[in-house]
């Protein structure tokens, strides 16, 4: 729909069960997006090709249900007010170089190597269901070392779990984790239950904003319990979440902090945040309220001036579906560019 008219507005839920896809919201558009179309391919892109997988992008039932956009919300949204209420968090930490934390960052290469040799046919009985899982030991709040890394992966029926085990480790595990963070007493769990055969929606039902915590920082830091999917930009739930992960990557970047929450919180209908909060957890060169004042003095905070700071109103955020919403250095995430470095490190200095 962004594609079609970039001011779109679209609040659109998923539900997945076995054999059917529902889709329903609310959208105000001046094009027009066959629904189907897009459901189809998107889950024959994922992988979901056969009827024996228990679920086919040529068979399944497609429903859609939606209706235009209430004129009650559009009325604060027109004016540049938030389209409703709700609090964000962004976070940033020296874990990792994409200044995110480390377990999550782990969990999401797994997540993709597993992706992609299914994809790429290097292990061809996988099937496109699979998670992963990280527990990294902190020694006085420092990562030291990976304490299990955990694995489900959907496999063809007949595949013994020894094979799978195997094959896991050394075409993923291997491939995207670091050996020196691994010892003896590492612990590799695969399929823990000892067989995964049945999965997708043809096992378990799927719903849109579900995974809110790998969507985001893997349980490190606050979460104001806001899907980012299936909604547009004016949605501060995605556009503040957004701006709040890049304030926070800048605040780590200038060397004001070395780990930073931050925290916008906003009222249906009005443009400026009600609050706005840095917690550097005690690592901070100033005070979180004098950083609080700074982050208000140097980055826009309108729902209007984040959009077009981070360039929101294109169609890209199918990338964000999978391996998360931060810490990916693509060139369609914009909230992960130092866009504005030099003017918080020049406010800084004055605030001293």
């Amino acid at each position: 729909m962004l594609r079609e008219d970039p001011l779109s507005r679209v609040a659109v839920e998923t539900f997945l069960t076995t054999g059917m896809a529902l889709v329903g919201g609310e959208v105000t558009c001046a094009g027009y997006v066959e629904v189907p179309e897009v459901v189809r391919e998107t889950i024959r892109d994922i992988g979901y090709t056969s009827a024996k997988m228990g679920f086919s992008f040529e068979t399944c039932a497609v429903l859609t249900t939606i209706h235009q956009q209430s004129s009650d919300i559009a009325m604060g949204v027109d004016r540049d007010g938030a389209g409703d209420q709700g609090i964000m968090f962004g976070f940033a930490c020296r874990q990792t170089d994409v200044l995110m934390p480390m377990p999550i960052v782990f969990a999401h290469r797994l997540a993709e190597q597993l992706a992609a040799v299914r994809k790429n046919d290097v292990i061809s009985y996988l099937r496109p269901d699979g998670k992963s899982q990280v527990s990294i030991e902190f020694v006085e709040g420092k990562p030291v070392r990976i304490d299990t890394i955990l694995l489900s992966a959907q496999h063809e029926d007949g595949v013994d779990q020894q094979t799978i085990r195997d094959d896991l480790m050394e075409h993923v595990v291997q491939a995207v984790m670091p050996a020196d963070l691994m010892d003896e007493n590492t612990r590799f769990l695969v399929n823990p239950t000892g067989r995964f055969v049945k999965g997708g929606p043809h096992a378990d039902t799927g719903l849109t904003g579900r995974k809110i915590i790998v969507d985001t920082y893997g349980g490190h830091g606050s979460h104001g319990g806001g899907a980012f999917s299936g909604k547009d930009p004016t949605k501060v739930d995605r556009s503040a979440s957004y701006m709040a992960r890049a304030i926070a990557k800048h605040i780590v970047l200038a060397d004001l902090a070395d780990e930073v929450e931050i925290q916008l919180a906003y009222a249906i209908g009005v443009a400026e945040p009600v609050s706005v909060l840095a917690n550097t957890f005690g690592t901070g060169t100033m005070s979180d309220d004098r950083l609080s004042d700074l982050v208000r003095e140097v980055f826009p905070l309108t729902p209007g001036a984040m959009i077009d700071l981070l360039d929101l109103r294109r169609p890209i955020y199918r990338k964000t579906a999978a391996y998360g919403h931060f810490g990916r250095e693509l060139p369609e995430f914009t909230w992960e560019q130092p866009f504005l470095l030099d003017d918080l490190k020049s406010a800084a200095e004055k605030a001293v």
